[in-house]
């Protein structure tokens, strides 16, 4: 029934002023509008709200990923818009905090300003 629907992302933020800074500035999604209730931005096509909301409880789980050809590039852009990728003990990270997966896929984790958990994936797969 939903197949050809498009899916909205959703994450949520305690302040919308540096979730934007974050999102806009730092990532490089394109805004699209802002209301009492939320930001709306534009992760190529997928509309992306972060909800605006008084109270949060970060995941310990990744919340919205990216999947990009190069996440060697995508980390060093990030890495110089000032991002800092976590590292899991349990993990073994590359210098850039990459984990390479058993499928050979490449991923990285990072925290927005209010503890939510992203990730990037170079996937094995085209």
């Amino acid at each position: 029934m939903l197949g050809r629907s498009k899916i909205v992302a959703f994450v949520a933020t305690t302040d919308s002023a540096k979730a934007r800074v974050f999102y806009e500035g730092v990532l490089g999604l394109p805004f699209a509008y802002e209301d009492e209730f939320a930001i709306v931005l534009d992760a190529n096509g997928v509309e992306l709200r972060i909800q605006k909301v008084r109270t949060l409880t970060p995941q310990p789980h990744t919340l919205i990923g990216w999947s990009v050809p190069s996440i060697e590039q995508a980390v060093r852009a990030l890495i110089a818009n000032g991002v800092v990728f976590e590292r899991y003990p349990s993990l073994q990270h590359d210098a850039y905090g990459v984990w390479t997966a058993p499928s050979g896929a490449k991923v990285a984790w990072l925290k927005d300003p209010d503890g939510n958990l992203l990730s990037l994936t170079q996937s094995t797969h085209s």
